[in-house]
Protein backbone atom coordinates (compact mmCIF):
# COMPACT_ATOMS: atom_id res chain seq x y z
CA UNK A 1 0.00 0.00 0.00
CA UNK A 2 2.81 2.58 0.55
CA UNK A 3 5.29 1.40 -2.07
CA UNK A 4 2.83 2.61 -4.87
CA UNK A 5 3.38 6.26 -3.93
CA UNK A 6 6.28 5.79 -1.17
CA UNK A 7 7.91 9.12 -2.03
CA UNK A 8 4.45 10.57 -0.75
CA UNK A 9 4.87 9.31 2.69
CA UNK A 10 8.00 9.50 2.83
CA UNK A 11 8.21 13.47 2.34
CA UNK A 12 4.40 13.62 4.54
CA UNK A 13 6.16 11.96 7.22
CA UNK A 14 9.36 13.45 7.71
CA UNK A 15 8.04 16.94 6.97
CA UNK A 16 5.10 16.16 9.94
CA UNK A 17 7.94 15.15 12.22
CA UNK A 18 10.22 17.50 11.43
CA UNK A 19 7.76 20.46 11.90
CA UNK A 20 6.58 18.80 14.97
CA UNK A 21 9.96 18.96 16.70
CA UNK A 22 10.46 21.90 16.10
CA UNK A 23 6.88 23.20 17.25
CA UNK A 24 7.80 21.16 20.69
CA UNK A 25 11.31 22.58 21.11
CA UNK A 26 9.85 26.40 20.34
CA UNK A 27 7.32 25.57 23.22
CA UNK A 28 10.14 24.17 25.50
CA UNK A 29 12.85 26.77 24.80
CA UNK A 30 10.56 29.71 25.21
CA UNK A 31 8.64 30.96 28.78
CA UNK A 32 6.26 33.37 27.16
CA UNK A 33 4.82 33.86 23.77
CA UNK A 34 6.68 37.09 22.00
CA UNK A 35 9.93 35.66 23.54
CA UNK A 36 12.86 35.98 20.89
CA UNK A 37 15.89 34.43 20.07
CA UNK A 38 18.02 36.39 17.23
CA UNK A 39 20.03 34.43 15.45
CA UNK A 40 21.07 37.11 12.73
CA UNK A 41 19.82 40.20 14.62
CA UNK A 42 17.41 42.39 12.71
CA UNK A 43 17.25 39.89 9.93
CA UNK A 44 16.31 35.90 11.15
CA UNK A 45 15.15 35.37 14.82
CA UNK A 46 13.08 32.70 16.52
CA UNK A 47 10.21 34.04 17.91
CA UNK A 48 7.28 31.83 19.93
CA UNK A 49 4.07 33.33 18.55
CA UNK A 50 0.49 31.56 18.55
CA UNK A 51 -1.12 32.02 15.53
CA UNK A 52 -5.24 31.37 15.87
CA UNK A 53 -5.49 31.61 11.73
CA UNK A 54 -4.11 30.23 8.61
CA UNK A 55 -0.41 30.09 7.10
CA UNK A 56 1.32 33.65 7.72
CA UNK A 57 -1.42 34.82 10.10
CA UNK A 58 -3.58 35.83 7.56
CA UNK A 59 -7.60 34.95 8.69
CA UNK A 60 -6.24 35.47 12.32
CA UNK A 61 -9.05 34.19 14.78
CA UNK A 62 -10.71 31.48 12.12
CA UNK A 63 -9.40 28.13 13.85
CA UNK A 64 -12.93 26.33 13.58
CA UNK A 65 -13.32 26.52 9.99
CA UNK A 66 -9.13 25.52 9.55
CA UNK A 67 -8.92 22.64 11.33
CA UNK A 68 -11.65 21.04 9.19
CA UNK A 69 -10.01 22.17 5.77
CA UNK A 70 -6.91 20.77 7.22
CA UNK A 71 -8.58 17.77 7.87
CA UNK A 72 -10.39 17.69 4.81
CA UNK A 73 -7.08 18.01 2.98
CA UNK A 74 -5.19 15.59 4.92
CA UNK A 75 -8.01 12.53 3.99
CA UNK A 76 -8.22 13.68 0.50
CA UNK A 77 -4.58 13.48 0.32
CA UNK A 78 -4.09 10.59 1.57
CA UNK A 79 -6.81 9.03 -0.21
CA UNK A 80 -4.96 9.62 -3.25
CA UNK A 81 -1.80 8.19 -2.48
CA UNK A 82 -3.80 5.10 -1.41
CA UNK A 83 -6.53 5.03 -3.94
CA UNK A 84 -5.86 6.70 -6.73
CA UNK A 85 -2.77 6.11 -9.77
CA UNK A 86 0.74 6.10 -9.57
CA UNK A 87 2.17 9.17 -9.18
CA UNK A 88 5.39 10.91 -10.71
CA UNK A 89 8.13 11.54 -8.30
CA UNK A 90 7.92 15.34 -8.03
CA UNK A 91 4.24 15.01 -7.73
CA UNK A 92 4.33 12.34 -4.67
CA UNK A 93 6.74 14.80 -3.25
CA UNK A 94 4.60 17.92 -3.72
CA UNK A 95 1.33 16.04 -2.25
CA UNK A 96 3.41 15.09 0.74
CA UNK A 97 5.13 18.23 1.25
CA UNK A 98 1.16 19.38 1.12
CA UNK A 99 0.31 16.79 3.31
CA UNK A 100 2.92 17.67 6.31
CA UNK A 101 1.99 20.90 6.47
CA UNK A 102 -1.50 19.96 6.68
CA UNK A 103 -1.45 17.44 9.59
CA UNK A 104 0.98 19.63 11.07
CA UNK A 105 -1.19 22.43 11.41
CA UNK A 106 -4.19 20.58 11.58
CA UNK A 107 -2.90 18.61 14.56
CA UNK A 108 -2.03 21.67 16.50
CA UNK A 109 -5.55 23.56 15.85
CA UNK A 110 -7.63 19.96 16.98
CA UNK A 111 -5.27 19.66 19.75
CA UNK A 112 -4.27 23.29 21.14
CA UNK A 113 -6.99 25.58 19.11
CA UNK A 114 -3.90 27.54 17.68
CA UNK A 115 -0.37 27.22 15.52
CA UNK A 116 3.22 27.90 17.11
CA UNK A 117 4.54 29.96 15.20
CA UNK A 118 8.85 30.79 15.53
CA UNK A 119 10.42 31.64 11.99
CA UNK A 120 10.65 35.23 11.94
CA UNK A 121 12.32 37.42 9.19
CA UNK A 122 12.55 40.43 10.37
CA UNK A 123 14.27 42.22 6.75
CA UNK A 124 11.77 41.94 5.29
CA UNK A 125 9.19 42.17 7.83
CA UNK A 126 7.21 39.36 6.99
CA UNK A 127 4.70 37.21 9.28
CA UNK A 128 5.91 34.68 11.64
CA UNK A 129 5.41 30.83 10.26
CA UNK A 130 6.32 27.38 11.03
CA UNK A 131 8.21 24.50 9.12
CA UNK A 132 4.35 23.11 7.95
CA UNK A 133 3.56 26.40 6.05
CA UNK A 134 7.32 26.10 4.52
CA UNK A 135 6.13 22.66 3.61
CA UNK A 136 2.74 24.05 2.42
CA UNK A 137 4.05 25.91 -0.25
CA UNK A 138 7.03 24.16 -1.46
CA UNK A 139 4.54 21.37 -1.74
CA UNK A 140 2.48 23.99 -4.14
CA UNK A 141 5.53 25.19 -5.58
CA UNK A 142 6.36 21.33 -6.75
CA UNK A 143 2.93 20.94 -7.94
CA UNK A 144 2.96 23.74 -9.93
CA UNK A 145 6.67 22.82 -11.80
CA UNK A 146 4.75 19.09 -12.26
CA UNK A 147 2.32 20.90 -15.00
CA UNK A 148 5.22 21.89 -17.08
CA UNK A 149 5.86 19.75 -19.87
CA UNK A 150 8.83 17.43 -19.72
CA UNK A 151 10.84 16.84 -22.12
CA UNK A 152 11.52 13.47 -23.83
CA UNK A 153 14.46 11.16 -22.77
CA UNK A 154 14.21 9.40 -26.35
CA UNK A 155 16.67 9.36 -28.21
CA UNK A 156 16.70 10.78 -32.31
CA UNK A 157 14.72 8.56 -34.60
CA UNK A 158 17.43 6.34 -36.14
CA UNK A 159 17.53 8.60 -40.34
CA UNK A 160 18.74 11.24 -37.87
CA UNK A 161 21.54 9.55 -35.98
CA UNK A 162 23.74 9.47 -39.55
CA UNK A 163 23.16 12.85 -40.21
CA UNK A 164 26.22 15.33 -40.15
Amino acid sequence: MFQKNRWFWIVAITGLVLDQATKYWTVKSFETVGDTLPILPGIFHITYVINTGAAFSAFRGGVAWLRWLSLLVSAGLMALAWFGPRLSKLEQMAYGFILAGALGNGFDRFLFGFVVDFLDFRLINFPVFNVADVCINIGILLLLLSTFPRKSSRSRPENEKDRP
